[in-house]
């Protein structure tokens, strides 16, 4: 499995707006999260049309419209945006759940690299299918914090709270 740059910038695009709405902005508009994160601004409508389509967000129209969570970040697993983007996880079709495919291998029950890349495809899934937008974002916000970073998109200049720590994504 690769992450497609289309991949990238969606899972990015996901974060910024959930630490937009985390931080008191949840309307974004696409001119502002393509500025902060230095993407293509038609590239970027593409994808978040696509993310839109897929019921992950939610549009505003007018002159101070924009997009926002469609869902609770608690919601979106990761490992389904990936799909959505850049189709199965499988690094090939023979251990696909999504798309298998026939290998052309004669024995394929019996096949060293099948079983070898059904464990790749199975590590991949139970990551990137553990963790939602909510825990993304929270050490996200927690690691901006405890490195005094400016915090993106907050509604008022907030103050990055001293001594926060930041906890390694646990299973």
């Amino acid at each position: 499995m690769k992450l497609s740059k289309r991949g990238e910038y969606a899972l990015r695009a996901l974060i910024d707006f959930g630490l937009a709405q985390a931080l008191g902005k949840p309307l974004l508009q696409v001119n502002e999260l393509a500025s902060k994160e230095e993407l293509p601004v038609k590239f970027l409508e593409q994808i978040l049309m696509q993310l839109k389509g897929a019921g992950y967000l939610d549009s505003r129209r007018g002159k101070h419209g924009g997009y926002l969570l469609a869902k609770p970040p608690e919601e979106i697993v990761i490992g389904h945006v990936v799909r959505l983007i850049d189709g199965p996880l499988a690094p090939i079709a023979c251990v696909s759940q999504m798309a298998y495919e026939r290998c052309t291998c004669p024995d394929e029950e019996h096949c060293g690299l099948r079983m070898l890349m059904s464990d790749v495809r199975n590590a991949i899934a139970n990551i990137l299918d553990r963790f939602t937008l909510a825990q993304v974002v929270e050490v996200t916000l927690r690691k901006m914090r405890r490195d005094k970073v400016p915090l993106p998109f907050a509604a008022t200049a907030l103050r990055p709270e001293e001594g926060a720590e930041l906890e390694v994504l646990e299973s």
